[in-house]
């Protein structure tokens, strides 16, 4: 199978993402974007989706660097006093294996995140999480398992081009459980290594360079604003992202790969969206 998704991560984060994920979308390569559900302008994000029926939206867990969808009551172990998770995902993930209390409250705030979503009306394209916390076999297992109950068919595969070989032994474990649980995925993934840097020369470099199999390109595209959208995100060059994603260029790289071009229900075929389209 030949595939390329183009996706846009952090959809929701704010309205300049909202805003260049519909730009994206409707002027040039972008397939599908991964949806905050507990973010700031998460509700611009989904007003977007619904105005963009090809659009593929998928749900953006977020369990580091970004806010809860349950009340910090809920969930004391994982957020602060304004339901903000911490960045320290070494230390939480460390408490999500050994505490079984802690790993109560990361199962509750995952579901609380496939049920928002659902609660949009918007169908689930795919899933994957801020920071590739799903490395984590302990996410990803309760991902895998709360996701049978909201029709999870595809997870992103954080397989990176030329990756770190310390990632390898987490990636291959993930690759196991996913095809244990018969969920689609990417064979391979850019994105990562070049992340806030996917600019018009890197797309055309990894589309040059693209192995056979389904290849996820996932970028973080913005318009362009006077200051960071987060303290995480200083540096991230947005608007050329932007610009990548509008580029003839990489559009016609696209074309001559002959590959399926699309989200993950157009590349896998997902039965779900077939029946969208016979409603509609």
């Amino acid at each position: 199978m030949l595939g390329i998704i183009v996706n846009a991560d952090d959809f929701g984060l704010h309205e300049r993402v909202n805003d260049a994920v519909a730009l994206a979308y409707r002027h040039g390569v972008l397939t599908s974007a991964s949806l905050m559900v507990g973010a700031p302008a998460a509700p611009g994000a989904i007003a977007y989706a619904r105005q963009l029926p090809g659009l593929r939206v998928g749900l953006h867990i977020v369990l580091a660097d970004g806010y809860a969808t349950l009340c910090p009551a809920s969930i004391p172990d994982l957020v602060d006093r304004q339901g903000r998770f911490n960045d320290a995902m070494a230390r939480d993930g460390v408490r999500f294996f050994c505490l079984p209390h802690v790993r109560a409250q990361l199962a509750a705030e995952i579901r609380a995140q496939f049920e928002a979503f659902a609660a949009t009306g918007l169908v689930l394209d795919h899933v994957n999480t801020h920071k590739h916390f799903h490395l984590h076999p302990t996410v990803l297992a309760l991902i895998l398992k709360i996701g049978r109950d909201f029709r999870l068919r595809a997870v992103r595969l954080p397989r990176e081009l030329h990756g770190s070989i310390l990632l390898r032994p987490w990636i291959a474990l993930a690759h196991a459980k996913l095809r244990r649980a018969g969920i689609d995925h990417n064979d391979h993934v850019a994105g990562l290594a070049q992340t806030g840097r996917m600019n018009e020369a890197a797309f055309l470099s990894v589309l040059a360079r693209r192995p056979p199999g389904v290849l996820e390109i996932y970028c973080h595209p913005a318009n362009a604003g006077a200051h960071a959208l987060t303290p995480s995100m200083r540096g991230y060059r947005h608007a050329d992202e932007l610009a990548a994603l509008r580029s003839p260029a990489v559009a016609a790289a696209i074309e001559a790969s002959g590959a399926m071009h699309g989200g993950f229900a157009d590349v896998f075929g997902h039965e779900q969206y077939r029946e969208v389209r016979v409603r509609a």
